[in-house]
């Protein structure tokens, strides 16, 4: 299951706010990334695809790519605003160590990816 702090539901409702469709969903996800194994995804989508499992987060529609969740599962995303600038923040029980950008991460080799399960 993934989890959203409150501030980060906060920020996700101020920028679905943003946007014309207001039946929109939050994806988290994954993609290869140059700076570590993989990297987060989070961005607005319109629709639901076959292999995506959907959640409640506090109001907040996330869906994840089933074959993704072995990856995600009991993710805390959070948001927060520092000197830099605003930002959201990923802590991902999973990951054996994040890169410095806190945005990628490695993954243990005992983590089984072979079998997605179900929110």
């Amino acid at each position: 299951m993934i989890k959203l702090t409150v501030a980060a539901t906060s920020e996700v409702k101020r920028l679905q706010s943003k946007r014309d469709n207001s039946h929109i969903f939050l994806r988290i996800g994954v993609v290869p990334s140059n700076c570590a194994d993989l990297a987060y995804l989070v961005k607005f989508e319109e629709a639901v695809g076959p292999v995506d499992q959907m959640q409640d987060c506090g109001g907040i529609q996330v869906i994840v790519d089933l074959q993704q969740l072995c990856y995600l599962d009991s993710l805390t995303l959070d948001y927060a605003e520092d000197l830099m600038g605003g930002g959201f923040r990923f802590y991902n029980p999973k990951a054996a160590r994040t890169c410095n950008c806190g945005n990628s991460f490695f993954l243990p080799k005992t983590i089984d990816t072979s079998s997605p399960k179900a929110i």
